[in-house]
């Protein structure tokens, strides 16, 4: 059975000639009117093997399977294709003569896929925030796999990594770069070894998506929907929640979107509270951009190309291996002060992707008490002894964070000048630049936009607000910025206060 007969069966399914095939290097899609049918290729790769009917069966029954979490209402199931007696194809489940098995799906608008909506506008905070949202619940619930990951899972996809090179990179890459890229993977590799044993030990390792880039995640209904888990490989599936993330952020990166990668990033830390790995995550970010520049030198030598993308992933790979000198920086002020909203944007300006992380109490609080995001906390959730809580777990979290060389904005109201001394004192305890920025505007200001505050982690109101001006903050010593004028003004006074400190 030629290849291309196959293909001829699938585009005449619809009269119209409308039917439209999608290659990769390792499958093929055919997209009807309502349908969309997944086709794995005979092919085998040091990290895939499609190379015979029962393992492309098996891969297409795994693949609805792992789906189904995320998108059971896209995946329906396996299909056979068969010869009948007439010597036409036709599909079914199983009956005839069996040619090679397909994957059936729902057909969904492609416009929908979030690497085509990043090409016509932005992706607002609201979505980026329930993608992240989604993202954490998914990792939450995936089964932990004690076997798979840590120390001995990266390094395999490093030498993985390395075995693609040279299969496919020849005329596309300069073979110093790759030396210089998996000779460091394999230094930081080990030097992050502790950590990697430790959370795979802890449960950190779960049956994750795989391949969480733009391009497999769509808007169904407005809602960011994960889909194309991958299937083939258990250590490239079964690997640490950070390693799934990252290359989202990755993603992000490459396409210029560090404000985005920020956004999400930090949402999935209010939630899951996830720094046990952060000194992982430039070598996870690293092994993303490595793996998307020899997948990319693979499908060139299927389809021919220039290979400037592929050279571009690698150069990134070795980017994000470079070192990083982090800082504390905290953002102080009082409800409406516009604190939150300072600290998020400039947390992508103060260090590469992701960004600095944002510790802000009010997703902490949260956190610790077990409850939404965007779920109300009580009077319960406020008392001394919580707060005291909360404070410590910003100060720790800090701590863990900076020591894992990642740049930390520490974002509360920090009207007791302890507190401000607290925050301080990690830094000089880490031995890291520290910078204090206290936001302020007028009260009636600050007032208003308490009142307009909508789908917000703070449960603040007018009447909070109230009490805090009758606050004594004692000294402030921080910089002061006055955020009363345009917003946009109010982040370059921010980021020229910390440019001298």
């Amino acid at each position: 059975m030629t290849d291309s007969r196959i293909d001829e069966f699938f585009l005449g399914m619809e009269e119209d000639g409308s039917v439209r095939l999608i290659e990769t290097h390792v499958s093929k899609v055919y997209l009807t009117a309502t349908r969309a049918y997944k086709r794995k290729k005979p092919v085998c790769y040091p990290y895939l093997d499609y190379s015979t009917l029962k393992k492309r069966k098996k891969a297409c029954e795994k693949e609805v399977e792992l789906n189904k979490r995320t998108a059971p209402t896209i995946y329906l199931g396996t299909k056979a294709i068969v010869e009948k007696k007439d010597g036409s194809l036709s599909l079914s489940d199983g009956k005839g003569e069996l040619i090679d098995w397909v994957v059936e799906m729902v057909r969904f608008d492609d416009s929908q896929l979030l690497s085509e909506v990043v090409t016509t506008k932005s992706l607002d905070r609201g979505t980026l925030e329930a993608l992240a949202e989604q993202i954490a619940i998914f990792h939450q619930g995936a089964k932990k796999k004690l076997d798979k990951g840590g120390y001995n899972g990266l390094s395999y996809i490093i030498n993985n990594n390395a075995e693609c090179y040279q299969r496919f990179g020849e005329g596309v890459f300069d073979f110093e770069k790759i030396e210089k890229l998996n000779s460091q993977s394999l230094v930081k590799v080990k030097q992050v070894k502790p950590v990697l044993e430790k959370r795979q030990e802890d449960g950190f390792v779960r049956q994750c998506h795989g391949d969480m880039h733009l391009r497999n995640i769509f808007l169904l209904n407005g809602i960011p929907t994960l889909f194309d888990a991958i299937e083939f490989n258990d250590h490239i599936s079964c690997i640490d929640v950070l390693y799934d993330l990252a290359f989202l952020l990755m993603d992000l990166d490459k396409r210029d979107l560090k404000r985005e990668a920020s956004i999400i990033f930090n949402r999935y830390m209010d939630i899951t509270g996830d720094v046990s790995g952060l000194a992982a995550l430039p070598l996870m970010l690293s092994m993303r951009a490595s793996i998307r520049a020899h997948v990319g030198a693979a499908a060139l030598k299927a389809k021919g190309g220039d290979g400037v993308e592929p050279r571009d992933y690698l150069d990134n790979a070795l980017m994000y291996l470079e070192p990083h000198t982090p800082r504390l920086i905290s953002v102080g002020g009082l409800s409406g002060s516009g604190k939150s909203r300072l600290a998020r944007k400039i947390a992508p300006e103060v260090q590469s992707v992701p960004g600095a992380l944002v510790l802000r109490t009010d997703a902490i609080r949260k956190r610790l008490s077990g409850v939404g995001m965007l779920e109300r906390l009580g009077p319960e959730g406020y008392t001394k002894k919580k707060s005291k809580e909360t404070y410590n777990a910003l100060y720790e979290d800090a701590r863990k964070a900076l020591q894992a060389g990642q740049t930390v904005i520490a974002d509360a109201v920090f009207a007791q000048e302890e507190e401000r001394k607290a925050i301080q004192a990690v830094a000089q305890e880490v031995g890291v630049p520290f910078s204090g920025l206290w936001v302020s505007a007028s009260p009636e200001i600050m007032a208003n936009r308490v009142a307009k505050r909508k789908g917000n982690v703070s449960d603040a109101t007018v009447g909070v607000l109230q009490q805090q001006l009758n606050y004594d903050l004692g000294e402030i010593t921080w910089s002061v910025v006055d955020s009363s004028g345009e917003k946009a003004k109010t982040v370059r006074m921010a980021l020229a206060e910390l440019a001298e400190t």
